[in-house]
Formats: structure tokens, C-alpha cells, sequence
């Protein structure tokens, strides 16, 4: 998943309007226009389209984090320049202030079962012996697993496309 996937998702999953991203992304460090998120919004094929970069989606994350957690005594987060799944993973756990189990119910409900074994290799060191990468696969079922969580009213259309995901895709989940 590209950060403009994720960013299109989460602002979706929230009905965020123009004006509380360009908020979002001020409270997490970096000030933007209406016009830059337009284009960071915009799929890959328009002509006005902009990739975000990582420190443009940290922000992002932060922000959220910010808005719905408030802000952190001490000194301000330092903006990630390099991002994966597993950190936009943990920024969304953080935001939304979930526990392990929180997180795989809401894997659950997007039809995706993974123990807290499984779970808590995605917050482990990338050095450490039992780091799992976090796949596009698991990020997306999360994403929809808020959604439906967030949005209930909206989505039984995707609710059912997700269904298509096998055991074997599951399984490959791992690999």
C-alpha cells in the first residue's frame, strides 16, 4: 500500500474534511495547503497527483495521535523519514488507543485471525529474532476492520469483496 492509499483510507474511514487534514498534518509537525492534500488525495493516474512522502504520512499519523490522544508532555515526537507497515501499524494502534486485543478483533472483523503472539511480532525491534514485517494484506484488513468499526453504515460492499481473502491467502500472510 502507498501512504496516498493509506491517507485516501483513513480520511474515508474518519470523514475527515480538507480542513481537519490540513489540521491534522499542523498538529503532527508539518504545515500544509488545502491544494498539497488535494493532490496527495488524487489517484495515481490524474494529472495533479503527488505521492506523499513518509515524513509527509508520519505527520499525518502524528497528527492523528494528537488529536485523539492529546498532546505528550516532553519533547515533540521526532518525524520518522523512513516508514513501513509496522510503524503506521503501531501509530494507528496508538492513536486509537488499543490494546493487543482491540486490534485483533479488529483484524477479526475484516475476517482475519491472528494470535497476540503474531500480533505483537509487528512491535518488535526490526533487529529483534522474532520481527514480523507487517504485510500490505494485514495493514488493509486493519484499515477495513476500522472502517466497519468507524463507518458500519457505509461499506457492505466491501465488506463482501474482502471476503475473497482464502486461507491460502491467509496463510501466505506469513511467508
Amino acid at each position: 500500500m502507498t501512504n496516498n492509499d493509506i491517507l485516501r483510507q483513513l480520511r474515508f474511514v474518519f470523514d475527515f474534511k480538507d480542513h481537519a487534514m490540513v489540521k491534522l498534518f499542523a498538529m503532527g509537525g508539518l504545515e500544509v495547503t488545502i491544494d498539497a492534500v488535494s493532490c496527495w488525495l488524487k489517484k495515481e493516474d490524474h494529472d495533479s497527483f503527488v505521492a506523499l512522502e513518509d515524513s509527509g504520512m508520519a505527520s499525518f499519523l502524528n497528527g492523528l495521535i494528537v488529536e485523539r490522544r492529546g498532546k505528550r508532555e516532553g519533547a515533540e515526537p521526532e518525524i520518522e523519514q523512513r516508514l513501513n507497515n509496522n510503524i503506521i501499524l503501531k501509530k494507528l494502534k496508538i492513536a486509537l488507543d488499543m490494546k493487543a486485543e482491540d486490534v485483533i478483533a479488529t483484524l477479526e472483523q475484516a475476517n482475519l485471525r491472528i494470535g497476540k503472539s503474531e500480533l505483537s511480532a509487528f512491535f518488535r525491534k526490526p533487529k529483534h529474532k522474532h520481527y514480523r514485517a507487517c504485510k500490505d494484506q494485514i495493514l488493509r484488513n486493519f484499515i477495513h476492520g476500522i472502517q466497519m468499526q468507524y463507518r458500519p453504515d457505509v461499506g457492505e460492499d466491501a465488506e463482501q469483496s474482502n471476503k475473497h481473502n482464502t486461507s491460502e491467502e491467509k496463510s501466505s500472510l506469513w511467508k
